[in-house]
């Protein structure tokens, strides 16, 4: 059965700045987090993940009691992590979580699991970074088993044993909906692969095309395990505004001091307004512009990589909350329905 092409919106709950442009408290920024998804279920999105972190930059640590406070002002939009860092926190605790959001929206609920990019979640909660592949692997063996939803019985190296363990609540379709987030590693792709699970590709920069490979290797890998086709997803930055110009003078000055900060901390050079400008481009990752032009980018980006879900990271830096309530508008009410129509008679894609 064929099933509608979705747009969702990603947020890190980036501090913003107010109109004096000073920095946020992480209390208002979480409440502006909140209208954003009440916003995005309003103009018609489909989807709203929230990211996890554990730094002052971001205010939200938590995203599923964020979720939760969503969930009860909107009806349709779907609710999900934007990553749930499983590699440092608990599994069982991870599903209770959503399995209860599940409960609260009516079944709306997903999570997307992977390893996230930063790493203070792994010495605030006690983890060694030496462990970091293994915790992540073992982790989720234990997810894929809790998603069947009966009694659990397992062993890993990470956590005590489970035998024939219930785990409460379940969800009421039976089945939460569960992506494993991915930045590029073709392990990482098998591995999503060898669960049956979702993949969701997070691309930050770069040209989006060259995921394709990743996609071919993960199609090849469901087929060889005998697994069914799952649905493929992107995340990408992205603000949209009324025109070109407009959306490239609204994003920049935030979208550089983030690019800074973060590459302060990992050795990266300074961006210089014509990386920006390349990215901004027709083959760059950054789906920047008129509804127009975030429209045909989304549409183009789709199709190259077979993908069933792309969702646009709205916050950038201390981009205003303003203007990402004005860009998530715009996307929902001119760039969506031009995505679905145009997408409408593709070949279908698989659904999760």
């Amino acid at each position: 059965m064929r099933t509608p092409f979705e747009l969702g919106i990603d947020t890190f709950g980036d501090r913003t700045v107010d109109a004096d442009g000073k920095l946020k408290h992480p209390a208002a920024v979480i409440r502006d987090v909140v209208a954003e998804g009440v916003r995005a279920d309003q103009v018609g999105l489909d989807f709203i993940g929230i990211g996890e972190h554990h730094r002052d930059d971001f205010a939200v640590s938590a995203p599923d009691v964020v979720l939760a406070g969503i969930a009860g002002q909107t009806e349709r939009i779907r609710l999900g992590s934007a990553v749930t860092v499983l590699s440092s926190d608990d599994p069982v605790r991870v599903f209770q979580r959503f399995s209860t959001l599940d409960a609260i929206s009516g079944g709306r609920a997903e999570v997307i699991l992977g390893r996230g990019s930063f790493i203070e979640s792994f010495p605030l909660f006690g983890y060694d970074l030496g462990d970091y592949e293994v915790l992540f692997e073992d982790k989720l063996d234990l997810f894929a088993h809790l998603l069947e939803e009966g009694p659990v019985t397992w062993s890993g190296q990470t956590r005590p044993p489970l035998d024939q363990q219930v785990v409460w609540p379940p969800t009421e379709s039976g089945r939460l909906r569960t992506w494993v987030g991915v930045g590029g590693s073709p392990e990482s792709v098998i591995r999503a692969a060898r669960y049956g699970l979702p993949l969701m590709l997070a691309i930050i920069g770069g040209a989006p095309q060259r995921f394709a490979p990743l996609v071919d290797l993960y199609h090849r890998a469901l087929g060889e395990l005998g697994r069914d086709p799952q649905p493929i997803g992107a995340h990408l930055p992205g603000h949209v505004a009324e025109t070109d110009d407009q959306a490239l003078a609204e994003l920049w000055p935030g979208f550089r001091e983030m690019h800074a900060r973060i590459g302060r901390e990992r050795g990266w050079a300074p961006m210089r307004y014509e990386d920006f400008e390349a990215q901004a481009g027709p083959d760059g990752a950054l789906v920047v512009g008129s509804p127009q032009t975030v429209a045909d980018k989304v549409i183009r980006i789709a199709r190259g990589l077979q993908l069933s879900r792309i969702d646009l990271k709205v916050s950038a830096g201390p981009l205003g909350h303003d203007a990402i309530m004005r860009s998530i508008e715009l996307l929902g009410t001119e760039v969506a329905p031009q995505v679905r129509a145009a997408l409408a008679e593709e070949p279908a894609a698989a659904v999760g």
